[in-house]
């Protein structure tokens, strides 16, 4: 795993794409439980190299219903976004994830996660890649659906505070996937 996170840190293919230059920021352990596949680092993340160190994070944890420390734990949680490198800013938010890494990194960091129990899916991106053709027609379908996915995939929306106006026309996420998350990824990280 080492080596592989290594070559990862060091990786340059989409160089020419990237607005602040390359700067990968995945975080694995063979022993991991929990792998959160997410979208791409945000602009803070790029600054810190700390996955999730924003306010979508911070949300991310209150839905997990995790501790900073729980979730930094390098045993219990795996950050492997569809793009490792931070894309830049587009019109209404972050540009798309580079397409390149998932392809190239994805199986090789999976294959040396032994103690994996959980892919936990946030936003369109990963959703489209993991699940494919069992994806819903759209993201809200799909994540209303996440018992049609366990125990592999748990399909969420990105906890961004942009989705303020999604997570109050869909008042069911709060009520009935947020209790089941809590529930299964305690039952994960405390074995």
């Amino acid at each position: 795993m080492e080596t592989l996170l290594t070559k990862i840190s060091s990786c340059e293919l989409c160089k020419a794409h990237l607005p602040l230059g390359p700067y990968p920021i995945v975080a694995a352990h063979s022993k991991v439980k929990v792998v959160i596949i997410s979208q791409a680092p945000g602009g803070k993340a790029h600054r810190t190299g700390i996955p999730w160190d924003d306010p979508g994070g911070q949300q991310l944890r209150k839905w997990l219903g995790v501790t900073d420390e729980e979730f930094y734990e390098k045993t219990r949680f795996a950050f492997m976004p569809m793009g490792f490198c931070y894309p830049g800013k587009g019109v209404s938010g972050d540009l798309p994830p580079r397409p390149e890494c998932a392809p190239l990194w994805h199986k090789a960091l999976l294959e040396r996660m032994s103690n994996l129990q959980l892919a936990i899916l946030v936003g369109q991106y990963s959703q489209k890649y993991y699940l494919a053709k069992a994806m819903r027609k759209n993201l809200t379908e799909t994540v209303k659906a996440f018992e049609d996915y366990l125990p592999t995939y748990l399909p969420l929306p990105h906890p961004s505070p942009r989705n303020r106006f999604w997570l109050t026309k869909n008042p069911w996420f709060e009520e009935e996937v947020l209790p089941a998350l809590r529930t299964i990824v305690k039952k994960i990280i405390e074995k």
